[in-house]
């Protein structure tokens, strides 16, 4: 620049543009830190676990004992009531439903118990015994002729008088005869005296006939 510029530069009024700032003007900046371009995603990762926290805390139930600032007391302890008395009727349902099943358990063991126990007394009761028949001497019986041979019914009734009986009726035939000597009687009570007779005059057939004439009937054949 010559003198003459320097004076004509001069000559004029100063402004910003005379007083430039020092340095390099319009240059790039520096590298920037690792931690600072790690920020991001360190403030990605917080947030993410903030918002996990959170849900796990929503779902389980944990903020209802956590008294945050805005909440009065009041509602935290109705929250804690809520959640105990909940807890409290799961506990008593749980309960309920075991005591239920052990009544059940018992009740039907006890009644196959019971079952075990019946059929074992059953199998130990004795069978029932018939009652013992005697010989009623007293009985009357009937003594039928059905041979040629005269007196034989007479001969046969003196035989069982001799051997206790007391109400004895010697008869001749009347009427359709079986084909052999018997010793019939109406009732099963007879069976036994009926038998004693047989066994007296020697006879071996003996049958029950309810339309027998009398409660024991001796018939008399060749």
């Amino acid at each position: 620049m010559s003198r003459k510029d320097q004076e004509t530069y001069e000559s004029y009024s100063k402004d910003s543009f005379d007083n430039p700032p020092e340095g390099p003007v319009g240059v790039h900046r520096g590298n920037t830190s690792l931690a600072i371009r790690m920020l991001p995603f360190l403030v990605v990762i917080i947030i993410a676990l903030l918002a996990g926290i959170l849900t796990w805390g929503y779902y389980s139930g944990e903020f209802r004992r956590i008294n945050f600032p805005w909440q009065s007391k009041e509602e935290t302890s109705s929250q804690v009531r809520g959640s105990d008395s909940s807890k409290q009727e799961d506990v008593k349902k749980a309960q309920k439903d075991k005591a239920d099943d052990k009544a059940k358990q018992d009740e039907s063991e006890g009644k196959a118990k019971d079952d075990a126990e019946q059929q074992k007394a059953e199998k130990n009761t004795p069978a029932p015994v018939a009652p013992a028949q005697t010989v009623n001497k007293q009985t009357a019986v009937h003594v039928i002729n059905g041979t040629s041979i005269n007196g034989y019914a007479a001969q046969k009734s003196n035989a069982l008088r001799n051997a206790g009986y007391a109400n004895v009726t010697p008869e001749n035939a009347n009427g359709q005869l079986p084909s052999t000597t018997v010793v019939r009687y109406q009732n099963e009570t007879d069976k036994a005296t009926a038998e004693d007779v047989a066994k007296t005059l020697g006879i071996a057939a003996v049958e029950q006939t309810p339309e027998a004439p009398g409660p024991v009937v001796v018939i008399l054949l060749n």
